[in-house]
């Protein structure tokens, strides 16, 4: 019961294709064959009747995709009235070859159709399907092999529906990590430069009065990191433009991170790096840059009178360990629910087959630790 319930409300499939020159050329083909094998059989019983009836037929061909059950209950009703007006006269067979057209007719019910559509179409269709094979006297290797030829049409129908269906959910797949991905990007670049220009120009406004020289530089500082902002903004949305995000996504790593350090404001952020860290793969250490990034951005918006800021990174056999911590007085407890930074940091780490904690430390202040792979990444 639960198998044709699913059926019965399975949706039509997404985006079919638009007529095109393809649906032209099949039309014009089966038209072109219908009005041979009339010219080459005039004896058939119904000439010319039959073979007009099959030229009328062939345009429902543009309706395979867009009304699958119309074209299905049309293409299947000529072969119907066929099958009736030969058993009520008597004659020969009738129909032509080319009339095998709605074998694509039955094809596009169960590839375009709705789960409806087929549950109404397949019964009308096996209708007609038993009064042809009734009308001409079908044997039972017949009856046989005809329904056998016509469920490989469905069933290749099938295959090929779910197919494109798997197709598309892993397309959308992947479109969700690469918006995950980017998102990840986007927070780590421009959170950590905007909350230092935000603490700077806090700074600044202290000062401003009273020492304007060092004001000046505050804004100079705040020019620097604000430009530098706007240059990796433009890195990644240069990504979004193009198809090959390894040959124009930034590509910072651990030899970059003295960039974060400064001893001229507060927090004063020191940056260590122990251990052979200069071989590691390209992905392992863009993280640790980026992690390091993200906990020193947490920490200068959160960490409340923190006065140090240390990021220690060191390699221990087949691990690279990376631990940031402060020595600010209040931070949320182990209870509260982690914010997109952390959550990505999380992601990031887990991904790379590695691991991430972060809590308060043991004398204060909050510590964030990361184990990662130093070797190549699952």
């Amino acid at each position: 019961m639960a198998v044709w319930r699913s059926i019965w409300r399975e949706p039509r499939p997404a985006d079919p294709p638009p007529v095109g020159r393809l649906d032209w050329l099949l039309v014009g083909g089966f038209e072109a064959a219908a009005l041979v094998e009339g010219i080459a059989r005039p004896g058939l019983a119904g000439q010319p009747f039959v073979t007009l009836l099959a030229m009328a037929l062939m345009p429902v061909l543009f309706w395979r995709r867009s009304h699958p059950l119309l074209a299905c209950l049309v293409g299947f009703g000529v072969a119907g009235l066929l099958s009736v007006l030969q058993y009520s006269t008597q004659s020969g067979e009738l129909g032509l070859f080319s009339m095998m057209v709605i074998l694509v007719l039955l094809y596009s019910l169960a590839r375009w159709g709705s789960g409806q559509e087929m549950t109404v179409g397949m019964p009308l269709v096996a209708a007609v399907v038993a009064l042809g094979m009734y009308v001409s006297s079908a044997g039972a290797a017949e009856v046989v092999y005809g329904s056998l030829f016509l469920l490989l049409f469905v069933a290749l129908a099938a295959v090929f529906r779910y197919r494109a269906a798997l197709w598309r959910r892993q397309r959308s797949e992947i479109r969700n990590q690469e918006r995950l991905a980017l998102a990840r990007e986007l927070h780590d670049t421009v959170a950590h430069h905007v909350s230092a220009i935000a603490v700077q120009a806090q700074a600044g406004g202290v000062v401003a009065g009273t020492q304007p020289q060092q004001a000046a530089q505050i804004l100079a500082a705040i020019e620097s990191e604000a430009s530098r902002t706007l240059a990796e903004m433009r890195a990644v949305v240069r990504v979004l433009r193009e198809d090959d995000w390894g040959a124009h996504s930034p590509r910072l790593g651990v030899a970059d991170l003295s960039g974060l350090a400064r001893t001229d404001a507060t927090p004063a952020v020191e940056v260590s790096v122990a251990g052979s860290v200069t071989r590691l793969p390209g992905p392992v250490d863009a993280a640790i840059y980026r992690l390091a990034q993200e906990a020193l951005t947490n920490a200068l918006r959160h960490a409340r009178s923190a006065t140090r800021v240390d990021i220690d990174v060191r390699r221990a056999g087949d691990v690279v360990r990376l631990r940031i911590a402060d020595d600010g007085l209040t931070h949320p407890g182990p209870g509260a629910e982690p914010g997109f930074g952390l959550t990505g940091m999380a992601e990031r780490a887990q991904l790379l087959g590695g691991s991430l904690r972060a809590g308060p430390g043991p004398e204060g202040g909050w510590v964030v630790e990361a184990v990662l792979p130093a070797g190549a990444p699952a």
